[in-house]
């Protein structure tokens, strides 16, 4: 089974409110790419990962007007994908859903949030509302997931699993006027975040208990090392949800491979242009698995066009990876 995370950069502009592809020559999202370059470029990425799943990041819009399920759908039929039954879960305004594309003659997967809607529960449902003390003022804060995490449950043959797709909060200071503003936004999104992943291991916890075979997935915009606010706070998110002290671990072993080693080469998920003209490469995305299924002979894979010699040298997929996204999809391959 090939199980992928992939988080599609303005993949909701390639779709009309009918769901059906614009397929033009107008610009996408992506910058100097056009809505048919990067379709077809998306195309040719999904074709070649050919998963069995994949958890969508910034999936298309669901809302009022638009169907983030009919579009993929669409998308799945127009490029003969396996992969071809989409289900979303609680939707949000960010035009950003999280999506989850199956090859439904191999998983069967619903939408099956748990929890309550109880604010002072650890782990209330991930539509609800965390109540908790932000920055030690006595004072409780309210946190949300303006992307609620997506829970699948999911079947393969007679085993079942257990799907949890995330977009964590970016700690980008966006709106920041100064240097110092800039500084108390970052430390209040990175407070908010790590609030997020202490919520999401919460859960984690709840299906590592009841002895679930579990796979966290999805774009966490954090990573050991990345920012000089880790030093403040002492830790990473990443390493809140793969699980700290005496907790169950889950495993992701580019996040192992990083917290190792701090530095030094480090893999990538992801390839941002800064202003300057140049790139920077990050470790954004994960796929975190539980004890039992890590037992399983499991294959992890980066398909960073420079980081993997298949993709390098396969000339139409390294174009098409760098047209599609500026994320890169991250597979995991296991022998059931």
């Amino acid at each position: 089974m090939r199980i992928a995370t992939y988080n599609v950069e303005w993949f909701n502009t390639l779709f009309d409110d009918a769901g059906a592809l614009h397929n033009s020559d107008e610009w996408s999202g992506r910058w100097n790419v056009t809505r048919a370059q990067q379709t077809a470029a998306l195309g040719l990425v999904f074709q070649a990962m050919d998963a069995d799943g994949i958890m969508i990041i910034e999936a298309p819009d669901s809302s009022r007007n638009r169907d983030g399920v009919t579009a993929l759908e669409t998308f799945a039929a127009h490029f003969g994908l396996r992969a071809r039954k989409a289900v979303i879960g609680f939707t949000n305004d960010t035009q950003q859903e999280i999506a989850f594309l199956y090859d439904p003659d191999v998983i069967t997967a619903v939408h099956n949030p748990i929890g309550d809607l109880d604010v002072e529960s650890p782990a209330p449902r991930f539509d609800a509302e965390l109540r908790v003390d932000l920055d030690s003022d006595a004072a409780l804060d309210v946190v949300r997931w303006s992307k609620p995490p997506l829970e699948i449950a999911a079947k393969v043959g007679e085993k079942a699993f257990r799907f949890i797709g995330v977009h964590a909060k970016s700690k980008a200071p966006h709106g920041a006027r100064n240097d110092a503003e800039a500084a108390r936004i970052s430390i209040q999104n990175r407070r908010k975040q790590l609030a997020q992943c202490i919520w999401l291991r919460q859960r984690v916890n709840q299906h590592l208990d009841a002895g679930d075979d579990l796979i966290v997935m999805g774009d966490f915009n954090d990573g050991p090392g990345l920012d000089e606010f880790e030093k403040l706070f002492g830790h990473s998110s990443i390493e809140i949800v793969l699980g700290e002290e005496n907790a169950a671990p889950l495993y992701d072993p580019h996040a192992a491979l990083v917290l190792g080693r701090r530095i030094g080469v480090a893999p990538a998920t992801s390839r941002f242009k800064q202003r300057n003209g140049t790139y920077l490469n990050a470790l954004l995305d994960y796929v975190m698995v539980s004890p039992n299924l890590r037992k399983m002979d499991p294959n992890w894979q980066i398909w960073h066009p420079f980081d993997h010699p298949a993709c390098y040298d396969n000339l139409p997929l390294r174009e098409a990876l760098l047209a599609a996204s500026d994320h890169f999809p991250v597979t995991l391959d296991l022998t059931l």
